[in-house]
């Protein structure tokens, strides 16, 4: 038996839970409204680089899989030979000064690729060979000095030697025995006057610019979304306190902005390379005042512990009110005289510009992380990596690679729209942990699309690079050794057309 009071509570009841239903779907419905799209991408003008020597690369790995049979002593021999006529090119280099075209560089070139083979069939001068690389590097800098630095000649012979002798160096370094492969490959000792603390051998000095590569899929955009793709994503700032020579970082982070953090936690974070680059001690404005590095590490500091510097996003270069990671270091030079990245970087393909519009870039004439090793204002004073992160750094570039030949081709960065009343919520809480300066699940200055369109990618971009992975394995079981690079761009292509159907 029921009471009149009761019905009618349960009725009411019944009436507040469909209500609030209704106005939770309603309240769903209407946060599923998709944004405005972005404004249509306009590529810089340009042309992006490509290699064009898909027969040469085949012959090199023909040529490593004969020196692989050779007897020691023919092996050695045939080193010998090839490193021999790659250090009289160095010498020769050395000795003079040469225009960016110059067919002695293409000598080298050609030279260089040849050698990488055979030592990577013999690891034991792998020594040697990143000595070369080395010297080689730091010939090319000081020539590059005298090159005219808005010619698109003077640009395609720093990659072609400088990106093309690293990535023949660690395909040579990804053969042999992992425990026997050195950590460090050391550059230029260019002197400073600045404060300096000493991290794995090496000194660094306040004023010191670390170039890195992260290990999101992020990261492999930024290294590789370039009209010269390249192999780092990330600029941070060394700061050494001249009394306590505590060493601290100032860098930009997506999540948080411009930020400070102990010289111990920036080695920590995960990262596949890191490289140090310094100004050369007799450019003007250093000669004329040798800690004027110090005094840009200072200002920089200063700046970032006054006041927040919300991460930009757009990549606009002319307004520091935000910056983004290479922004910091432009930023902190800029009123001291040194315009960092003496030559533009430029993103003028159609596919890439509209994927990073997608993500919120807007200029797509900017200044790119990989690019400021070709300034020739900078010396390269050593690089970090180890085998295991090697690897992965050639993984995830041949994926990320992969899924740009899509971009161009018209494939879109899209998202899950169900999903988008979720993330516009983790906004809004994302916004209100903003005002008391605390670091929300969605980015400031990201909108709830754009975070979606970064899942997608990073889902998109693990599952490809987990079959490239598996992948890999069976093929280093088949043939007895790692895939190299071209190989591992045709396992993802494999996979990526699952993804294109």
């Amino acid at each position: 038996m029921r009471f009149p009071g009761q019905t009618n509570r349960r009725t009411r009841w019944l009436r507040v839970v469909g209500a609030s239903l209704l106005v939770l779907a309603a309240l769903y419905l209407a946060l599923l409204i998709p944004e405005p799209p972005p404004p249509a991408a306009r590529p810089a003008s340009g042309q992006a680089f490509v290699w064009n020597q898909v027969a040469f690369w085949r012959e090199l790995e023909r040529q490593f899989l004969e020196a692989r049979t050779l007897n020691r002593d023919a092996l050695a021999a045939s080193v010998d030979g090839s490193v021999q006529k790659v250090w009289q090119l160095i010498d020769c280099l050395g000795a003079t000064n040469l225009a960016p075209t110059s067919p002695v560089f293409d000598a080298l070139e050609t030279n260089f690729f040849h050698l990488a083979p055979r030592v990577a069939a013999c690891p034991d001068r792998l020594p040697d060979f990143l000595k070369a690389y080395a010297r080689m590097r730091s010939v090319v800098k000081r020539q590059s000095e005298h090159w005219p630095t808005a010619e698109r000649e003077t640009h395609e012979r720093l990659y072609r030697l400088l990106y093309g002798g690293r990535a023949a160096v660690e395909e040579a370094i990804l053969q042999g025995p992992r425990n026997q492969v050195p950590a460090l490959i050391a550059g230029d000792d260019e002197p400073s006057a600045t404060p300096s603390i000493t991290v794995e051998g090496v000194k660094v000095h306040s004023g010191d610019i670390l170039v890195s590569r992260g290990g999101a899929a992020t990261s492999a955009l930024i290294a590789r979304g370039n009209d010269f793709p390249g192999n780092f994503s990330h600029v941070a700032l060394v700061h050494v306190d001249e009394k306590s020579q505590a060493a601290s970082v100032i860098e930009a982070h997506i999540e948080s902005g411009v930020t400070v953090r102990p010289g111990l936690a920036y080695l920590r974070d995960p990262k596949l390379r890191i490289m140090v680059l310094r100004l050369r001690a007799d450019l003007p404005p250093v000669a004329a005042n040798p800690q004027l590095p110090h005094r840009a590490a200072s200002q920089a500091l200063a700046a970032a512990t006054a006041r927040h510097i919300p991460y930009d996003f757009a990549m606009d270069s002319g307004d520091h009110a935000r910056q983004f990671c290479s922004e910091v270091a432009l930023a902190a030079y800029e009123p001291l005289g040194v315009k960092l990245w003496m030559k533009m970087s430029r993103l003028s393909t159609p596919g890439v510009t509209r994927w990073l519009s997608d993500l919120g870039m807007r200029h797509f004439e900017t200044q790119e992380p990989a690019d400021l090793e070709y300034d020739p204002q900078l010396r390269v004073v050593a690089e970090w990596h180890s085998p295991e992160t090697l690897f992965m750094d050639h993984v995830d570039n041949a994926v990320i690679d992969v899924m740009l030949e899509g971009a161009e081709r018209g494939r879109p960065l899209d998202y899950n729209i169900w999903k988008l009343p979720l993330v516009r919520a983790a906004k809004a809480w994302s916004v209100v942990r903003n005002w008391f300066g605390g670091v929300g699940p969605v980015p400031e200055g990201m909108t709830a699309t754009t975070a979606l369109r970064v899942q997608r990618l990073k889902e998109r971009h693990a599952a490809i690079r987990a079959h490239v992975l598996r992948q890999a394995d069976v093929f280093k079981t088949q043939h007895g050794y790692v895939p190299l690079y071209p190989e591992l761009v045709r396992i993802a292509r494999e996979e990526q057309k699952k993804w294109m159907l």
